[in-house]
Parts: structure tokens; C-alpha cells; sequence
């Protein structure tokens, strides 16, 4: 097993940490950086994407074709990470969730004419766009079956009715994937679509508070009364919804635990630096044997995550689902992230439950973590059926 790095690829990763380095952590501690919502604000925000296009760090999950990098999934975790070691970075890197699971999904199921029309303004960063399935009870969440929103067709148009909630970016999203259910059948009874802002017969019904940081366009509960979609609008073949949310939920987790990752690592930097210069009762913190269990637990904890992701990554590589690896990789990474600000955060006191560190910040969150894209527990149900059915084989390697 080869765990180092394609040159390209550690160019690519240096180049981002310095840019993060240079450019994103001193634009932290700026107030007037952030937005009513606690993200870049949105002028901002632009500036930083133009730093980022100029230097080359732009879509790197996209092809070149397309204006990206063309990176391996594993090539993107060694990225990722150093991105999210900034608050800021994925969204000025065009990295950022939701558009970054859309442009993948995109990228590998749509037409060449949905490709035009639906991905390239998304690549080229022109607009911003969102993924609605989850509903509030009793519809669709960890169960896509549940599915109440219709599609129904009448000739070459679909007629769409129902509601989703918790819908990321909602707010100022220009394009849309839909996944609406279309008939009883339990594996392809779902369908996916695509429609655009400006399109009658929907609304945001609310943003939805939440106690953490909220990504641009908040989380939101929007409402369908008979919007249209032409059939040239559906993504994949009638049916095929539940095989898409797989396809892009694979990736999209294993996406997040990059990102988490890198906010982990950002928070163990803000403890060494604390307690590599911090004394009490005259004894340097770090060589208290206390916060020396502390802080190796927490950067034990990363590097297994790191390792379950890597494997993930090179699973998907190879074109598998990587199912198993994924909802490991997203259970250890959830809890790891956790571990590491809760850590630094202790160990920093009152200054890491201030705002004169990012922490706070990160902590908040981080709790989100072990919710969004399938709680913890419904991943470990999935190992516990893996289990189940592959026995020994289970733990067998490549």
C-alpha cells in the first residue's frame, strides 16, 4: 500500500495551504468579512473566488474540460482537507456543499444539453444551486420510500406537488435537482429533475433557524403547487431517482468528511499553539501529561478518520458505491471533528469559548455533523446489514 501523494496532487495541496494560509485565516478576523449569517459575506466572498480562479485553485472535483482539475476522489480528500482548515474556504474554492454533490452528480449523469444549460454556470460560479428530497414527517428523510412529493405527467410536461424542508442553499439557488416520486415501486418508484428559480408554482415557505453557522441560503422549507418540468428536464431515466441520490450521496458524505477534516485539524493547530506557550503554576501546558492525553487522543482520532476516508475515496475510484466505507468514514470523521474542537476548546478555556478564536464557531458547526446526509445511527444500521450478510468477508481486503 502506497499512502503518498501523486506530485500533481501535493502541488495542488501545498498550493491551496498557502493560499489558505495567506489569504483566508487573516480574512477570519476580519468582522466586516462575514455576513448576518455568520459565513463570507457575498461581496466579499466574490473577491476571493476571483484570488482563487487567478491562481488555479478553482472546481478542482470538475474535469478540465470543464474548467476544473480533474482530480481523483482521492486526490480531492488530500485538497478538501486543506481547504476547510479556513471557515471560508470550500465556498471561495467552488467546493463548497451543496453545489459541489450537484456538480458531481451532474457532471456524471446528465446529458451533454443538461450539462450546458444545468453544470457549466455552476462550474463557472455564475449561480448557486440546491438538492430538494428531504420532507418533514411523515415524508421522505433517511428513507427515500416515504416520499410524499409527486411528479405527475400530462404528455411531455411533469406536474410537481408537495413539500421539502431543510433544503441547503435554498435561498439564493438558481438551479434545482428535484426527487419526486412517480409511482408505488419501492426501487423505482422515484425520479430526478431539474428546474430553475424563476419557474412558477413553488415558494420558501421559511429559513430555518439553526444553532450553527448556515451555509449561503440557509436551510429551507419550500413548497410545490403544480410546478411544470418538460420531460427534457428529467434527469436519468423515469425511475431512476433512488439510483441518483446513491450515485451523489456517496460521494457528497465522503465530501463532507473531507471538509471536517480539515476543520478538525484547524482546531488541534489553535490548541498546540495555546498550550505550547500558555503556563500554569509555572509548568508549560503542553507538558502537563493530562493535556498530553488530550491531545493524543483527539490526533488519533483524525488520523483514523483520515485513513477511512482515503479508503472510501479509493473505493469510489475504482467505481464502486463504497457503501460500507462511506458510512464509516462519516460516523468516525463526525465524531472525530467533535472530539478535536471540543478538545482544543477545553484546553483554551475561556478564550476558546470566546469569540477570539474560531472554535466557537466550529463547535456550533460541527454538531451538524452527525445529523446531515444520514444520522450516525442510520449509517451504523447499514454496517450492521453489511455485516449481516458479507460475515467474514466483511473485513476482506482489496
Amino acid at each position: 500500500m502506497d499512502f503518498k501523494l501523486d506530485p500533481t496532487t501535493e502541488s495542488l495541496r501545498l498550493r491551496i495551504r498557502q493560499f489558505v494560509d495567506e489569504e483566508l485565516i487573516p480574512l477570519e478576523a476580519q468582522p466586516d468579512a462575514y455576513d448576518a449569517h455568520e459565513n463570507i459575506d457575498e461581496h466579499t466572498l466574490e473577491i476571493y473566488r476571483a484570488k482563487a480562479r487567478d491562481a488555479g485553485l478553482w472546481s478542482l472535483q470538475m474535469p478540465v474540460a470543464r474548467g476544473g482539475k480533474g482530480l481523483s476522489v482521492t486526490s480531492m480528500a488530500a485538497c478538501y482537507e486543506e481547504m476547510n482548515r479556513s471557515l471560508f474556504g470550500p465556498v471561495v474554492f467552488n467546493s463548497a456543499a451543496p453545489d459541489d454533490g450537484n456538480m458531481i452528480v451532474l457532471e456524471k449523469v446528465a446529458t451533454e444539453e443538461q450539462k450546458v444549460r444545468w453544470l457549466d454556470p455552476i462550474v463557472r460560479g455564475d449561480v448557486r444551486s440546491a438538492f430538494a428530497m428531504t420532507e418533514p414527517a411523515p415524508g421522505a428523510g433517511s428513507d427515500p420510500s416515504m416520499m410524499k412529493t409527486t411528479a405527475r405527467r400530462e404528455g411531455d410536461r411533469w406536474i410537481i406537488n408537495g413539500r421539502k424542508w431543510f433544503i441547503t442553499g435554498a435561498g439564493i439557488a438558481s438551479h434545482f435537482i428535484l426527487i419526486a416520486k412517480t409511482s408505488d415501486d419501492q426501487r423505482k418508484g422515484l425520479t430526478a429533475f431539474l428546474f430553475h428559480a424563476d419557474q412558477p408554482g413553488w415558494r420558501i415557505v421559511r429559513r430555518i433557524g439553526i444553532m450553527g453557522p448556515e451555509e449561503h441560503g440557509g436551510h429551507c422549507e419550500i413548497e410545490f403547487e403544480g410546478l411544470e418540468i418538460p420531460d427534457e428536464n428529467r434527469l436519468m431515466d423515469v425511475g431512476d431517482g433512488l439510483k441518483l441520490t446513491q450515485i451523489r450521496l456517496g460521494t457528497a458524505r465522503l465530501t463532507h468528511c473531507m471538509r471536517w477534516l480539515g476543520l478538525a485539524r484547524r482546531s488541534m493547530e489553535i490548541a498546540r499553539e495555546h498550550v505550547g506557550t500558555r503556563r500554569s503554576g509555572g509548568v508549560l501546558l503542553a507538558d502537563r501529561e493530562g493535556v498530553q492525553w488530550m491531545l493524543g487522543e483527539a490526533a488519533m482520532q483524525i488520523e483514523i478518520g483520515r485513513l477511512l476516508t482515503m479508503r472510501a475515496a479509493a473505493r469510489l475510484d475504482q467505481g464502486d458505491f463504497a457503501r460500507k466505507e462511506v458510512s464509516m468514514a462519516k460516523i468516525v470523521v463526525s465524531e472525530a471533528l467533535h472530539k478535536a474542537v471540543d478538545t482544543a476548546i477545553q484546553l483554551n478555556g475561556a478564550r476558546g469559548y470566546s469569540k477570539d478564536t474560531p472554535l466557537e464557531w466550529i463547535y456550533r458547526y460541527a454538531r451538524q455533523a452527525r445529523l446531515v446526509d444520514g444520522a450516525s445511527e442510520v449509517h451504523k444500521m447499514v454496517l450492521a446489514r453489511f455485516l449481516m450478510s458479507q460475515g467474514d468477508q466483511f473485513w476482506q481486503w482489496d
